[in-house]
């Protein structure tokens, strides 16, 4: 059974995206493009709430996202994508499958149907709405040195506690951290 495995990069200060879904903080290098790819090869699908696909779909289906990066666009082009959303009508960006209800009991059947894990990128609010499901199996969460003092916390209305257990880290050059929790035994 394949894993639900969220994938996010945030600031120091907590937050997934500044004021209006601004991203352009992120620390973006090399090594960083090298660990991306590699992390895109090993998933078997991508999942994200409304937002996060539209935004990502208004930039990797571009001329500018193609060129900016070819090797990531041809894999968030090609990879499934499941998104959750109640209020979009359509998906329309190539291999998407749009989900407007019974959350929980999909991605059940998406982690039963695929060995290749499946990641969420962004996507704040359905993150949040899964914590309490016990169905997220791991955390990436990848510390960019800055702090933005305004923006968007990747949790937000966490009713209980959520105990996790460090499992890896990672130090980038550039300055960022990378540290990979799972849920603790026994919450």
């Amino acid at each position: 059974m394949a894993k639900l495995i969220v994938f996010n990069l945030i600031t120091l200060d907590g937050f997934f995206e500044g004021l209006n879904s601004d991203i352009s903080w992120h620390n973006v290098d090399e090594e960083f493009n090298e660990f991306a790819i590699e992390n895109l090869n090993s998933i078997g699908g991508l999942v994200f709430g409304r937002v996060t696909y539209q935004l990502m779909a208004s930039y990797w289906q571009t001329k500018q996202g193609v060129e900016d990066d070819p090797v990531v666009a041809a894999k968030m082009n090609s990879l499934p994508k499941y998104v959750f959303s109640k209020t979009l009508d359509k998906a329309e960006w190539n291999n998407s499958k749009l989900i407007k209800e019974n959350i929980e009991d999909e991605i059940l059947k998406l982690k039963r149907r695929t060995d290749k894990d499946l990641d969420i990128f962004g996507s704040g609010k359905l993150i949040s709405s899964l914590i309490e499901t016990e169905l997220i199996d791991e955390y990436r969460i990848m510390v960019n040195p800055i702090i933005l003092g305004k923006g968007n916390p990747l949790f937000t209305n966490i009713n209980e506690k959520l105990n996790l257990e460090l499992i890896n880290t990672r130090l980038f050059k550039n300055g960022n951290v990378l540290l990979c929790y799972k849920p603790a035994a026994g919450k």
